[in-house]
């Protein structure tokens, strides 16, 4: 197939922070299930993303253990699994290789967080050639503390600041941001409705 399943930055790094209390999506992981058996079912490729900052003593430093997969998740292990240190999934790693050793041309993306990893890589993606379909409801993201907000506030001082986005407000902005400009939007369940029609 020439189309691939990207599952970007899916892991406990997210959940080990406070955080994670606001996620927009706690479940995430159950709806990138739906599409790796989706995606695996179509023979499609499943390319697993994580994010890594060594060194720096944070959830996202891989010598604290949690720059893994969300323990409800499992990968196959003829399936990719790369490290990012980037944004995007392409700047630090090896994907687009992998993609053009494949003859992949077709990228449906998912993961956290909606705005930042996953639209950056959608971004990027696109502009690289790729068709990219954008899952929406399997992404998860977190409000956003406006720009002039103390660095560090306590996700209570967060989440009472009326300059605060709203997650879901970073999403339906992303929404907009991407549709029709770098990418198609679709739900889980459109693609498996999909997947069911051409079976």
């Amino acid at each position: 197939m020439t189309r691939a399943l990207v599952v970007i930055d899916v892991q406990e790094s997210f959940r080990a922070r406070p955080l994670w209390e606001t996620i927009s999506n706690p479940k995430i992981a159950h709806q990138v299930d739906r599409l790796v058996r989706l995606a695996r079912q179509a023979g499609d490729t499943v390319v697993w993303v994580l994010h890594s900052e060594p060194g720096s003593g944070d959830v996202f430093d891989p010598e604290l253990g949690h720059v893994r997969l969300l323990e409800e998740l499992r990968r196959e292990e003829r399936e990719p699994l790369i490290h990012k240190t980037s944004h995007n999934a392409f700047t630090t790693t090896n994907l687009q290789q992998l993609l053009t050793e494949r003859g992949i041309r077709e990228l449906v993306v998912c993961g956290i967080r909606t705005e930042q990893c996953v639209e950056t890589t959608t971004r990027v993606a696109s502009d690289l050639g790729y068709q990219v379909t954008f899952v929406t409801d399997a992404t998860a993201t977190n409000p956003i503390a406006h720009r002039d907000a103390p660095a560090g506030q306590s996700v209570a001082d967060l989440l009472s600041d009326p300059r605060t986005l709203s997650a879901d407000e970073v999403i339906r902005r992303t929404e907009y941001a991407l549709a029709g400009r770098f990418a198609t939007l679709a739900t889980v369940d459109e693609l498996e409705a999909a997947a069911g029609s051409r079976a």
